[in-house]
């Protein structure tokens, strides 16, 4: 077997991405490759599945195969649970700590003009979409809240720099990304593999 085919099994059977660090610790030290080996051969295969209803994407934790989001409509019938709707007011929650990050529940509401229900932070938390990074210096030390690894697998990026800029926009608009911000466009993971 080739190097090639033991990166595309691996990555095919792992639940979750997989770094060429990870991909390195499927061999033995005697016969482990060189990185940059591991990294032709992901590069190979990322060419090899361009024109394939499965890609093999990079993301913030390695890399993993996923269906296309255009076989979406038929590959997500293979699932029994209908994918979870959210609120515009989380994505625009959401969206505010992707962007704004590390924030405070109360900047949140101060941007938003509204109060956030602890649901929404809930349920952010229980996605591993954010983490509670610390705790501001103010008086009852609110939660400072950022984004986490898993918020970027989830939306495809590998790092904050591909979130889309932000508009200008006027003081009574709050600038969210439709990325973030249209629930109905937003891929579950099932969806996308």
């Amino acid at each position: 077997m080739n190097l090639k085919e033991i990166v595309e099994a691996a990555l095919f059977a792992s639940p979750r991405p997989l770094t060429v660090e990870d991909l390195g610790h499927l061999f033995d030290d005697n016969e482990r490759p060189a990185a940059e080996a591991l990294s032709t051969a992901l590069a190979e295969l990322t060419r090899d599945y361009e024109n394939r209803p499965v890609q093999l994407q990079p993301v913030a934790s390695g890399y993993r195969f996923q269906v296309r989001a255009a076989f979406s409509p038929w590959v997500s019938r293979l699932f029994q649970e209908k994918p979870a709707r959210y609120s515009r007011a989380l994505f625009e929650t959401l969206a505010i700590i992707a962007y704004r990050q590390p924030v405070t529940r109360g900047e949140i509401e101060e941007i938003r003009g509204v109060t956030v229900t602890s649901n929404i932070i809930r349920t952010l938390l229980e996605r591993d979409w954010v983490s509670v990074v610390g705790h501001r210096e103010l008086p009852g030390r609110p939660a400072l809240y950022a984004t986490t690894r898993e918020f970027l697998n989830y939306f495809n990026l590998q790092s904050l720099d591909q979130l889309p800029p932000l508009m200008t926009f006027g003081q009574d608009e709050w600038p969210v990304s439709a990325t973030l911000a249209d629930a109905s466009t937003v891929p579950s993971p099932e969806d996308v593999g």
